[in-house]
Parts: structure tokens; C-alpha cells; sequence
């Protein structure tokens, strides 16, 4: 995990949102740090962390509190947002990054109350490899366009290579792995519908 400021010492507003909304889901459950470690499998001390905004939470973290929280990466990413638009500018677009994974997500149509698609641009540095544990929400769809270098994509048990131009479309029900073999960097997009 990476310590939650910028250069020169600030902290990363979107990380600093980021904490106050994770607190706030907690509470909204009437949650202890102790049973969201329970239930999401991740320290109370990170868990304490995050919500401080003392460190930028990783994909992988993320991922398991939006499987606590029933929701998509893009959908709590999007309630850090301060208003959603119909029109959202590429500079305006909501960049998110895991430096230690090598994973960066960028939210090209945020969620908006009442609609049900959103689009993600993911990008993965050679060699990363990303895997999680549970989907946010069980029997999400993704559809996964290829747009440059490889990826593998495992669902269950079945990997799938994807290159450029390659459209895989699953539901989530269980573990997913997502594995950048190089040389090249891999750019996609992801269509998800909870």
C-alpha cells in the first residue's frame, strides 16, 4: 500500500474522499473495525488506516470491502465523486492507481443513480498480476475489450488470453485473475453491469 499524499506532502484528495466514504459505509452497517476485519478478511489496522487516510488502499483491498459493501469498484469510486455528469471530459475522468500492482483504472462513465452500465479503462504494467477473491457483486457482467498488449484473464477455473481487438463477456460468481505476461503494457476496457 502506498502512503496516502501526493508530492510535497499532500494527501491525494480523491484518497482523502475515499477514506471518508469507506468510513461511512461502516457505519452506515453499524459495523466495528473488528467485524469489517472479520468480514473482509483485512486488518483492523489497515482497515483503521484507510479510513484515516494514512495510506491509498490497493486494488485488492478495495476489492474485498466492495464485496463487504455489495458494490463495484466503479460504483464506490463514483460516490467519491463530487457530482456526476452526462459528460465527463478525458482530463475529468477519475483516475485511480495501484503503483505496487502496476494497475491503473480510469472511470470513463462514472455511475450515476438510476443507470446501470459503466465503462472502465484498466491498464496493467508488464508482469502485473491481480486476483480476487470474490466479485463485489455476485452475478455482476463484465464485458472485457481488448485494446492493446495481452492479458489473461482467469474466471473459475478457465483462463482466457485476450489480445487486441478480443471481447470476453462473463458473469462473476466467484475468484477472478487478471495477469499482464508482457512485454508489453495491457490496456482494455470493461462494460459492467451489476
Amino acid at each position: 500500500m502506498r502512503e496516502g499524499t501526493q508530492d510535497g506532502g499532500q494527501r491525494d484528495p480523491v484518497d482523502v474522499r475515499l477514506a471518508v466514504r469507506l468510513a461511512g459505509l461502516r457505519a452506515e452497517r453499524g459495523w466495528s473495525l473488528d467485524e469489517l476485519a472479520r468480514r473482509s478478511g483485512v486488518s483492523r489496522s489497515t482497515l483503521s488506516r484507510a479510513e484515516r487516510g494514512e495510506i491509498s488502499p490497493t486494488a485488492s483491498l478495495l476489492g474485498k470491502l466492495c464485496a463487504v459493501h455489495g458494490r463495484t469498484m466503479s460504483q464506490l469510486l463514483g460516490e467519491v465523486e463530487a457530482a456526476p455528469a452526462q459528460l465527463v471530459r478525458a482530463a475529468e475522468q477519475t483516475v485511480w492507481t495501484d503503483e505496487s500492482a502496476g494497475f491503473v483504472r480510469r472511470s470513463v462513465s462514472p455511475p450515476h443513480t438510476g443507470m446501470r452500465a459503466e465503462v472502465v479503462e484498466s491498464r496493467l504494467a508488464p508482469g502485473a498480476d491481480l486476483a480476487y477473491d470474490a466479485p463485489p457483486v455476485p452475478g455482476m457482467e463484465q464485458h472485457i475489450w481488448m485494446l492493446e498488449g495481452i492479458v489473461e484473464i482467469t474466471v473459475g477455473e478457465t483462463t482466457h488470453e485476450l489480445r487486441p481487438g478480443d471481447c470476453l463477456r462473463f458473469r462473476l460468481w466467484g475468484p477472478t485473475r487478471f495477469r499482464c505476461p508482457g512485454p508489453d503494457a495491457a490496456r482494455y476496457a470493461v462494460v459492467v453491469l451489476p
